[in-house]
């Protein structure tokens, strides 16, 4: 549903909150963008209406898609734009004594009434050179947002891909943890991570204020700190717990915990796994169960974890069970998680075959240390029986890419196009204004994306369209698409009538983002060799370029 509201007013700058982050101000900027902004102004230029394209060049981790993140924080900063006079005054004395007054006053009278946004929505699956958003209005302002949005949008994409990229090596069933936290690059990079992993397709989050911020589900159990804290069962000094439906009260849980340790220890089927297990871990384990009999978890591999972690969990969670409660489960932080788990479940298998324990064999068993891509994948080929994954460094850090690449390009000022040209062909970009549609063929899967002149007529369904690769000349293809979506919509109109598109709560964009994945083609999407997806421009624009390029570059002479 959309909004037609003019952005001019106080009323629609007052209907979104500022930026999640409070350092996100007008400030926070590269020098160049106010020493251009007093150029322009000096020239008289800075308020010629230019067009921008943000974009990236290349997909990251070696793969052949991207999940755009980050417009609700870029959107979220241009409805605040204002600079105080703090701000202003610092800006004075960073710049050279010889700026003249003038453009001090001019910055007072800035905010982004008369800026006009078109973008592709949060979460959308996106591909390289195809404009993520096109930025229009007075150039001294547009070139002032350029450093914030691409802050915004640089680590926002790259990490939800990340996310994205872990949740199709684990697959759909497995549920994903975010523990990246006490890892993560500063407090804004620990709180970016989890909003934007749970946006790639993470379950929940161990980030209690990111939890609060955004709503995203907690999850968290105990350390190894806890269970090494506790040195007998004798220190737990109140034992009762009541049972579940509030009938009874067991005042000595911690003795019904070794009742069901000795069962354990001389069962049929469990016979010679363990003999005595580590007491101060029963110790912690009990005690952390009569703290929160309902969500008992335990980290068991603190000591050993088949002869004593998890026959310590087992009865503690058998007697949790007699007085009605039910286990999580289990979570291993170290070894040979594959055997591990494929020996827990054999356990958990075990204990509900001997004593009718009906699903106890399902009992949950999570794994973590140092996840990433890779190790999930060699599990998968190993063979496990881990139904979670809490993954932490390797996901918020992007160990395996640092940074996405975004680029924010001049592609049209006065309604006159512009280049920029290159002798690393990719670094060219695709001059003017543009509209970017994305068409599907028979099968619902996404076939390209094709960039089209403003005022070219737009794709049709079942209408033969000739797709050219932007600078190769013989790469092309015709296409009759069977559906067509244009990318570009306005998120902020500025002093424009256009209808401004609301922004999405954050599971929207979530659920938005795993449908997107689910609509592309399998190839595309392989962690090994992916197809590349194609992105084009139509015929006239494929000339037009080629056109300007000609026209722009420098004719050598040879002497």
């Amino acid at each position: 549903m959309a909004e037609n509201i003019p952005n001019g007013s106080p009323e629609s700058v007052n209907i979104i909150d500022g930026p999640t982050n409070p350092m996100v101000t007008p400030i926070l900027t590269d020098l160049y963008q106010f020493t251009m902004a007093y150029a322009y102004w000096k020239a008289g230029k800075h308020n010629e209406r230019a067009v921008f394209d943000l974009y990236f060049r290349r997909n990251p981790f070696g793969g052949e898609y991207t999940i755009f993140a980050g417009l609700e924080e870029c959107i979220k900063f241009i409805a605040s734009f204002k600079l105080t006079e703090d701000e202003i005054a610092f800006i004075r004395s960073s710049l050279p004594p010889s700026c003249e007054d003038g453009f001090y006053e001019y910055l007072r009278g800035l905010d982004c009434s008369d800026i006009e946004i078109y973008s592709v929505s949060e979460g959308s699956v996106v591909f390289p050179k195809v404009p993520l958003m096109r930025i229009e209005g007075p150039i001294a302002v547009v070139q002032l947002l350029e450093t914030p949005f691409v802050n915004l949008t640089n680590y926002a994409s790259l990490v939800t891909t990340n996310a994205a990229r872990h949740r199709f090596v684990a697959g759909r069933s497995k549920m994903l943890l975010e523990f990246g936290l006490r890892r993560a690059q500063g407090p804004d990079g620990g709180i970016s991570a989890s909003k934007y992993c749970y946006m790639g397709g993470f379950d929940a989050t161990s980030n209690v204020a990111a939890g609060k911020l955004f709503g995203i589900p907690l999850r968290g159990t105990h350390s190894h700190a806890f269970v090494s804290s506790f040195l007998s069962p004798d220190e737990i000094i109140d034992k009762s717990l009541q049972h579940h439906d509030g009938s009874s009260v067991c005042e000595d849980f911690v003795s019904l915990v070794q009742t069901w340790l000795n069962k354990l220890k001389w069962s049929h089927l469990l016979g010679g796994i363990f003999s005595e297990t580590n007491q101060s871990e029963l110790a912690a384990f009990a005690s952390y169960a009569l703290a929160f009999p309902g969500s008992f978890l335990a980290l068991v591999d603190t000591y050993d974890v088949m002869r004593s972690g998890l026959p310590n969990f087992c009865a503690v969670a058998l007697a949790l069970n007699d007085l009605g409660y039910k286990a999580v489960g289990i979570r291993l932080d170290s070894g040979d998680l594959a055997y591990q788990s494929c020996e827990a479940r054999k356990f958990f298998c075990a204990i509900e075959k001997e004593f009718g324990l009906l699903g106890f064999g399902k009992t949950s068993i999570t794994a973590s240390n140092d996840l990433n891509e890779e190790t999930l994948d060699a599990l998968n080929k190993q063979g496990h029986e881990v139904d979670a994954f809490g993954i932490g460094t390797h996901l918020v850090t992007c160990y395996a890419q640092a940074a996405l690449g975004v680029v924010f390009k001049l592609v049209e000022i006065n309604n006159q196009p512009r280049i920029k040209l290159s002798e690393d062909v990719s670094k060219v970009s695709i001059p003017c204004k543009k509209r970017c549609y994305r068409l599907y063929g028979k099968e619902g899967y996404p076939l390209v994306d094709i960039m089209t002149g403003e005022n070219e007529p737009s794709p049709k369904v079942g209408e033969r369209i000739l797709c050219r690769h932007p600078f190769s000349e013989s790469k092309r293809a015709y296409v009759v698409p069977q559906r067509v979506e244009e990318l570009l919509k306005c998120f902020w109109p500025g002093n424009s009538d256009k209808i401004r598109e609301d922004l999405p709560p954050l599971k929207e964009i979530r659920e938005r983002c795993i449908e997107q994945l689910d609509q592309m083609r399998p190839d595309h999407m392989r962690r090994l060799n992916p197809t590349p997806y194609k992105v084009s421009v139509t015929a006239k624009l494929y000339d037009f370029i080629h056109f300007l390029w000609l026209n722009e570059a420098p004719v050598g002479e040879l002497q």
